[in-house]
């Protein structure tokens, strides 16, 4: 079943998102995650692919692991960044060949000490180009794009991001996954916008449970999502205990999703940075119906 059935046919779609582990420990650490998030089950798994192709290997590795294990619908992320369109076809029939039948599509990050995007000769320019590849070559795959209800960082206006989703779901996405955020009410405005503009695919929350201050306020740095006044201040209360700072996050996410699953999203796509117990917390502490 791909993602895009899944959306159409599931009560609540449930996903979790992964990265490539870069150690033999880092990878048999990963695999006891993945059965501890098993017990959730799950409608897919995705996987995320590094800058300039550098983990392409490994997410396929990842997800053809988790298919094979588990049975569970996976997704490989792909992005433009530093590959020609012959290297993302390439990639899109190892994929098929691997057992994978979903791709997250981006255009991707600029390489490190890159200020802005710039394709390779012969590659592609933007997100909804890589989509448009992607369905007319292999149009079986499910196909997932990201949306940003706090606007991506290199916009230049709320109202042009907007469009450039909306080229996105055109060229054929499935559903858009947004990046994270800790208001509810930004995801609200900006579905409700999306379905102002005619985008009419599933507009599903990216959750990342807040485990530490300080490493989510360098994701938030990059990202350009914001934290709640009160939700930072209960943080930085926390001060330095690595526990207590765990316990606002986890509750705080938990209060979040139950209200996510109270206004009927379509699932939620949990961010769980290769771990398995504030996601696991949050998902016990909430009702869902399946």
């Amino acid at each position: 079943m791909s993602i895009s059935q899944a959306y159409a046919t599931e009560r609540f779609v449930l996903s979790f998102e992964l990265f490539p582990p870069k150690t033999a420990e880092a990878e048999a650490e990963l695999s006891q995650h993945v059965a501890a998030l098993m017990k959730f089950r799950p409608n897919f798994v995705t996987c995320t692919y590094g800058a300039g192709g550098s983990t392409r290997d490994k997410t396929l590795d990842v997800v053809e692991q988790v298919h094979r294990q588990y049975d569970c619908e996976v997704a490989a992320h792909l992005t433009c960044v530093g590959s020609t369109v012959a290297e993302l076809l390439s990639f899109l029939v190892d994929a098929r060949s691997r057992g994978v039948a979903n791709i997250v599509a981006l255009r991707g990050d600029p390489p490190r000490g890159q200020s802005d995007f710039r394709p390779v000769e012969g590659g592609l320019s933007y997100a909804n180009e890589l989509v448009e590849l992607i369905r007319g070559d292999f149009p079986d795959f499910g196909i997932a794009v990201a949306g940003y209800p706090e606007t991506h960082v290199e916009a230049t206006s709320a109202e042009d991001d907007l469009v450039n989703l909306r080229r996105k779901v055109d060229a054929g996405a499935d559903v858009v996954i947004t990046q994270v955020f800790y208001d509810n009410a930004l995801f609200y405005r900006f579905r409700d916008s999306c379905e102002r503009l005619g985008i009419k695919v599933p507009i599903v929350p990216g959750i990342l449970p807040v485990t530490s201050l300080p490493q989510i306020k360098r994701i938030t740095s990059m990202c350009g999502a914001t934290l709640p006044g009160d939700f930072s201040d209960q943080l930085a209360a926390a001060g330095d205990d690595a526990e207590a700072q765990c316990e606002v996050g986890v509750h705080h996410a938990t209060a979040q999703v139950q209200d996510l699953i109270d206004q009927g999203v379509p699932g939620v796509h949990f961010y769980v940075l290769n771990k398995s117990q504030s996601t696991s917390r949050v998902l016990g502490g909430v009702s869902i119906s399946r």
